[in-house]
């Protein structure tokens, strides 16, 4: 699977591994969230492999494992 899911894009790899990437900037000298109406284009590009990584994920599974997992937000919980 590593091999497979490494071959269509290795961030989407990355996301399995770390979890999902979530933009932050800084506000009060704090990170925070970055509102999604605010992130960039390579910032959207990036958060989305945990939605790729969750379809190739549930896409291999039978209907049991699918439904233990279909609820799932992060595709590292998967």
């Amino acid at each position: 699977m590593k091999i497979f899911i490494e071959s269509i894009d290795q961030g989407i790899w990355f996301a399995i591994i770390n979890g999902p990437y979530t933009p932050k900037h800084i506000v009060n000298n704090v990170k925070v969230d970055k509102p999604w109406t605010k992130w960039t284009k390579e910032e959207r590009r990036r958060a989305q492999y945990n939605c790729n990584t969750k379809n190739i994920l549930t896409s291999s599974l039978n209907m049991d494992e699918f439904f233990r997992v279909s609820q799932c937000k992060r595709a590292k919980e998967m």
